[in-house]
């Protein structure tokens, strides 16, 4: 799903143009997953899925903080990125002054990559665009 925007910057290339932003009207936890997995024909019910996925979020967990990545076929590789600033100088670098922060990555692969991705969805706008009727869009 998507939703039409307008650009609110009063200068630049894009500015007052339109455009698409991807939106989700709902999120599944791993519960709300489990009991829409279990209606899939199978034969487990929601709970005996949920506690197998929570097992694999744990050892994703535990396998990212080692350092390695995890690759969830046709879905996505997960790996652990680090946000860090410049030194100078090797002797300069150090853990506390230029590791800024670290961040989950995720990189689409299999039947979910970037080019299948746009071949298989079906793209619905959200909702009508509905032009503001006070001045400055609220």
């Amino acid at each position: 799903r998507y939703k039409i925007y307008q650009n609110q910057q009063k200068k630049g290339l894009n500015a007052g143009k339109w455009f698409a932003r991807a939106v989700s009207d709902e999120t599944f936890d791993l519960a709300k997953l489990a009991e829409h997995m279990s209606k899939h024909n199978s034969p487990y019910s929601s709970g005996v899925i949920k506690g197998v996925l929570t097992d694999m979020v744990d050892c994703i967990k535990e396998l990212l903080l080692d350092g390695k990545s995890v690759k969830i076929d046709d879905l996505a590789i997960f790996g652990v990125g680090i946000r860090s600033k410049a030194a100078q100088t090797l002797e300069e670098f150090s853990l506390e002054k230029n590791i800024t922060g670290m961040r989950l990555k995720a990189r689409a692969t299999g039947n979910l990559s970037t080019t299948n991705l746009k071949l298989d969805s079906q793209l619905k706008q959200q909702a009508e665009y509905q032009k503001p009727t006070t001045p400055g869009g609220g």
